[in-house]
């Protein structure tokens, strides 16, 4: 197991250029909206090992306009703006490049263009994985955003809405010519919420066809996973979603050779209830714990208790004793994480 561990860290703790940019480590923070917000972002950097973070997903139509001390969305901390990826979601490619010229002007790493969001409300719009439908319009939509800026410009996308290997890698390709910068690949059709495992074989396809750096996301829960994506797609870096909510020590950990030392969980649930309360007003900052208590109790046996009472929680306090009771008990930590409570 130690070998193993060092072969992984030995595969991810090396530095990634993108574009005109350089990372520290190939293990990087998948975009989530309601999941991956500042609180969340800043207790990734106090734990340490994330190579680049991105934001929740932010409406392009709103963000030229948004003042970033009060949207829900469109907010960072100054000391993680310089390794922070701002995901942009819009159907018009003009409103597209206003919301990337903002972000340049901020400082921030670079444009994140999000191809891969699913959810009806979404799709209905004709915005996120519903530009899959139209390779060349999403592609122009990429070309138009790098001729406007000069940051990094990185592109999250699914397999399509079809289960055919060649839909991503001529989008792959097209993505590339158009001046993306990286890629984030999620291999599983657009309608598909998880019910069927990710196709890591298209993973390699899509490495294979392009020269730039490909993220591989989708179903990596462990460090053998992690080990297997990167030795069997040849991908250039992984891209954490959910186990990075429920265990995000796993940055640390798996980038270093030394085993990193054991987490306390508690301690880990209430500094993230700290930092919500610091960067969110009390509403907001009830959501967004509730949203991460169903991946932290997602760690244990019987941890449905642990999420309906946190989840029935009138207030800040109530989360606080819901937290001591559940683990004064001593809950038994699973191997790998409840998939029925990380939907």
């Amino acid at each position: 197991m130690l070998k193993e561990e060092n072969t992984l860290a030995h595969l991810l703790d090396r530095p990634l250029t993108i574009g005109n940019r350089t990372i520290t480590n190939r293990l990087v923070l998948a975009p989530m909206t309601g999941l991956g917000h500042v609180a969340f972002r800043q207790l990734l950097d106090e734990l340490g090992g994330c190579g680049l973070l991105f934001s929740e997903m932010c409406s392009a139509a709103r963000i030229p306009h948004e003042n970033r001390t009060n949207s829900a969305y469109f907010r960072w901390r100054d000391e993680e703006a310089d390794h922070l990826v701002l995901q942009l979601l819009g159907p018009d490619p003009e409103r597209m490049v206003a919301a990337a010229r903002r972000v340049e002007s901020e400082g921030l790493f670079g444009v994140d263009i999000n191809l891969g969001c699913a959810v009806r409300e979404i799709c209905k719009f004709n915005q996120g994985a519903a530009l899959l439908k139209e390779p060349q319009a999403a592609a122009a939509m990429v070309r138009q955003v790098r001729r406007a800026v000069r940051c990094p410009l990185l592109v999250k996308f699914r397999t399509g809405w079809q289960d055919d290997p060649r839909l991503p890698v001529e989008l792959a390709r097209r993505l590339e010519d158009a001046g993306a910068d990286a890629l984030t690949f999620h291999p599983r059709v657009a309608p598909d919420v998880r019910t069927r495992p990710a196709r890591w074989e298209y993973i390699g396809l899509v490495k294979a066809a392009v020269t730039i750096p490909v993220f591989g996301n989708g179903d990596v829960f462990d460090a053998e996973d992690c080990l297997k994506m990167l030795q069997t797609t040849g991908c250039d870096g992984v891209a954490l979603g959910r186990i990075a909510i429920a265990r995000p020590w796993v940055f640390n950990q798996w980038t270093q050779a030394t085993p990193a030392p054991p987490i306390n969980y508690l301690d880990m649930a209430l500094r993230l209830l700290d930092l919500v309360q610091i960067h969110f007003d009390p509403i907001r900052a009830l959501r967004r714990f509730k949203m991460y208590s169903a991946y932290l109790a997602a760690n244990f046996s019987f941890g449905n208790t642990l999420h309906n009472r946190i989840r029935n929680a009138v207030d800040i306090q109530g989360m606080r004793e819901a937290l001591a009771a559940f683990f004064q008990g001593g809950p038994q930590e699973l191997k790998r994480p409840n998939m029925n409570l990380m939907r």
